[in-house]
């Protein structure tokens, strides 16, 4: 191998090293916004032909994901505001990541573990956002693109594998506690734009979320 070659190899390990932190920041940075309600900067994150999968419904396209942000979510747990909400918390650390980077450095694929704290004050509570507290976990199987040197989302799936209340935890959550989409946009409104085939259901089911990534031993897909 020549000196060039060698210092090419470098710069190219180096390079997706720094994407890969460059991602990993990304995504920590979408929890910190939408933590705080900040369903704008959100947005602002995702490439324009970008898409979101959540709770059996597509979201397709930057306007998807404003209609699912800034629509759904903002008028249902923020009053309509963009920002954080007195007695309003939604607390989901990311955590367990791997992230896998294209050889060509401009897409990009990554798994994340999210466990959530979330409710609504008793000063807070209102007809439509009851006094409320319940825990979540679930995970993140995202790609990612990188438009004019910028690493944005491409496509977000969340799926959420249990819920359960702090009174009675989440081995008495009903089955499909929280339903999946069964409603398009624009007959709802704040609804996706198809939804999914074979949605994923809550806890107790078990179905295996697909492992973008090979077996780091072995080389095998794990499914």
């Amino acid at each position: 191998m020549t000196a060039e070659d060698r210092i090419a190899e470098l710069e190219q390990r180096l390079g997706k090293v720094e994407d890969l932190l460059a991602i990993r920041n990304l995504q920590h940075a979408y929890g910190y916004y939408l933590d705080k309600c900040l369903y704008d900067e959100v947005v602002d994150l995702f490439a324009e032909e970008g898409e979101v999968i959540f709770i059996g419904g597509i979201y397709k396209g930057k306007k998807g994901a404003a209609r699912l942000y800034a629509g759904r979510f903002r008028n249902n747990f923020a009053g309509g505001k963009n920002g954080p909400t007195f007695g309003r918390l939604l607390d989901h650390p990311i955590l367990q990541d791997v992230v896998t980077v294209a050889d060509d450095r401009v897409t990009a694929k990554a798994r994340f573990r999210v466990l959530m704290q979330a409710g609504t004050h008793q000063l807070a509570a209102t007809a439509q956002t009851p006094v409320r507290q319940w825990f979540e976990g679930g995970l993140y199987e995202n790609d990612y693109v990188r438009e004019d040197g910028v690493w944005k989302i491409k496509k977000l799936f969340y799926r959420a594998f249990w819920h359960g209340t702090i009174e009675h935890g989440w081995a008495y959550t009903p089955p499909d506690y929280v339903p999946n989409a069964s409603v398009t946009y624009p007959e709802d409104p704040y609804g996706p734009d198809e939804l999914l085939q074979d949605a994923p259901r809550l806890w107790p089911d078990t179905t295996t979320f697909p492992f973008h990534y090979r077996h780091p031993v072995t080389g095998q897909e794990v499914t």
